[in-house]
């Protein structure tokens, strides 16, 4: 079942942060989003649930972590017990909930989608610096290629001039060789290669927002098109500043590029590679 953003709210509503900044729901939160009227009943599927944290090995005290809240009856208060969830135990109760209710379909969906994504971003951030840059940098060249795609689409034939609007947007005027230039790079080296994993991401943002306003939009006209990429990268940039972060041109430039990092990991038998075609957007992969 597809998951709305309505959906997604209703659950992103109930989430709590403690002192730590780490995410929880509380049970009697989830019990009512999943339409369980009983707390009892409601207690069963949560028996269910660390049974199956613990089967797969899963320590059950730091998943579902005991609590007790007052709440307020009429005009006093009363303690009640309450279990304070991570979002493996959502996903582990959801799993195990009554299928036969609509929700938890959309909780099954929500809790899958949201635990994945917490292991991908867990993942990314054991990763070296170098191997951030790789990472992003691969999505940057996927998806310039989509951003160019889109470009043509609505009328771009000159594809330098519509990438250096975007990076004009987000380096405050400077065009891809002003940042060449600033980078103190050699004839020959892409600026890409060159750039650390902030700035890289923050270039992946400014290509996927564009590709996504100029698809969604249906924009057309190249001059319409390259404004598009101009305003969202000042819009990406913006964002850094209200963030308090380094603006792109600011952020340190790595020592060694991509492009060395890489040559030095191939292996000394080079594997034979089919021959492609040229593509008429390398120059800004």
């Amino acid at each position: 079942m597809e998951l709305t953003n309505y959906d997604e709210l209703a659950f992103e509503k109930i989430k709590q942060l403690d002192e730590n900044g780490q995410e929880f729901w509380y049970a009697r939160d989830l019990q009512e989003i999943l339409e369980y009227t009983q707390w009892r009943n409601f207690l069963e599927v949560i028996d269910k649930a660390k049974t199956a944290s613990e089967n797969a090995g899963n320590s059950v005290i730091s998943n579902f972590a005991d609590v007790s809240k007052n709440v307020k009856i009429g005009f006093g208060y009363r303690e009640i017990d309450d279990i304070k969830l991570s979002r493996y135990a959502c996903y582990l109760i959801v799993q195990n909930g009554d299928p036969r209710k609509e929700v938890i379909a959309l909780g099954q969906s929500y809790f899958a989608i949201k635990t994945r994504q917490q292991e991908v971003q867990d993942e990314f951030n054991k990763l070296s610096e170098d191997d951030k840059r790789i990472s992003i940098r691969d999505e940057v060249k996927r998806h310039n290629k989509s951003l160019s795609e889109s470009a043509g689409n609505a009328g771009v034939t000159n594809f330098g001039e519509f990438h250096n609007y975007g990076y004009r947007g987000l380096y405050n005027g400077l065009t891809m060789a002003d940042i060449h230039e600033h980078k103190g790079l050699d004839k020959g080296e892409h600026i890409l290669d060159n750039m650390g994993s902030a700035e890289l991401a923050a270039n992946l943002f400014r290509a996927t927002q564009t590709d996504e306003k100029l698809r969604r939009e249906q924009i057309k006209g190249a001059q319409n098109a390259n404004d598009t990429h101009y305003e969202v990268g000042k819009k990406v940039r913006k964002t850094m500043a209200d963030l308090g972060n380094a603006m792109p041109e600011d952020l340190p430039t790595p020592l060694e590029s991509l492009k060395d990092i890489k040559q030095k990991a191939k292996k000394k038998i080079k594997p034979v590679e089919d021959s492609k075609p040229i593509s008429l957007f390398d120059d800004f992969e």
